[in-house]
């Protein structure tokens, strides 16, 4: 799982039979140092949303074969789904356990 900030939304004007009620997120995902200085760093990617996350929020999401994981047995074509929506994210120092 990797964490991304949600930039903006995508509007389709035809959708999958299967992805109907989701919605379709742009999102900024973060490497682990741009979590330590705020600010997502990565590129941009389309993910599917189900739980509602909105422009600002960070979430967690998962890629590839286990995006589709959580639909199991049906089968949807998708690459990226929100699987959380972060509240707070708490970096420790590396080494330390907690």
């Amino acid at each position: 799982m990797r964490i991304a900030e949600i930039i903006g939304t995508v509007t389709l004007s035809r959708v999958h039979p299967s992805l109907v009620g989701g919605r379709w997120l742009i999102g900024v995902p973060y490497s682990l140092e741009g979590l330590q200085r705020n600010e997502s760093d990565g590129e941009d990617l389309i993910i599917f949303d189900h739980l509602g996350a909105g422009i600002g929020n960070k979430i967690g999401f998962s890629e590839s074969g286990e995006a589709a994981a959580p639909f199991y047995p049906e089968k949807k074509p998708i690459d990226a789904y929100c699987s959380a929506i972060l509240d707070q994210i708490q970096l420790s120092e590396r080494g330390t356990a907690r």
